[in-house]
């Protein structure tokens, strides 16, 4: 779910704003296959003033940045046809100086490298409300964007990589166990709860 509450209802100041900049240096891609969640947070985008368009997988992403290459970019790592990475290199291939930033369920480290390696500024794990997604977009070069108001958990972020390993390794326990070194039983603890509160 997007939160396009701004705290204490007032604006959070950020290193950068888009005012003054010509209409094709505030253009924003989000692609996203949640359409809902990529429609709220669309409109929340355009509130703070860019000039939003939308993609829902890989394919109409890269379409897209083929068409008219976005100032910004906000893309999901996991899309139904692959993954947004190959959208980010796309970008970053089209216009070098795009301010990309990945947006994902899944929060851990190893992604977060190949999205900066591919060219990605930042990464945001989902859900990231749009106050974060603006003050990642626009941050300046020379420092990292100030941390999330309310970051997951470490047990939230150890249970979506155990998650993201099971699934990797098509929900095989013995295999998942194996590749991150516990237990079988102890993972299967693991499996059978509900994901901690973020």
């Amino acid at each position: 779910m997007i939160d396009d509450t701004r705290h204490g209802g007032a604006t959070v100041p950020g290193p950068s704003t888009l005012d003054g900049l010509p209409d094709h240096e505030r253009t924003l891609l989000l692609v996203d296959d949640d359409a809902p969640l990529c429609q709220r947070l669309a409109r929340a985008m355009e509130r703070r003033g860019f000039i939003v368009a939308t993609a829902d997988s890989v394919s109409t992403g890269v379409a897209a940045v083929a068409g008219h290459p976005p100032a910004f970019a906000v893309v999901d790592l996991r899309l139904a046809d692959g993954s947004g990475l190959e959208i980010v290199k796309t970008l970053r291939k089209a216009r070098p100086g795009a301010r990309i930033v990945m947006l994902t369920g899944y929060g851990n480290i190893a992604t977060a490298v190949a999205a900066v390696k591919a060219g990605a500024l930042d990464y945001l794990p989902k859900p990231a409300d749009a106050d974060a997604v603006e003050r990642a977009l626009l941050a300046s070069d020379v420092s990292l964007p100030p941390p999330p108001e309310d970051p997951m958990s470490a047990d939230r972020v150890r249970w979506e990589h155990i998650q993201r390993v099971f699934e990797q390794c098509d929900r095989n326990v013995s295999e998942t166990a194996r590749r991150l070194k516990m237990h079988r039983r102890t993972l299967q603890r693991i499996l059978g709860k509900h994901a901690p509160r973020s």
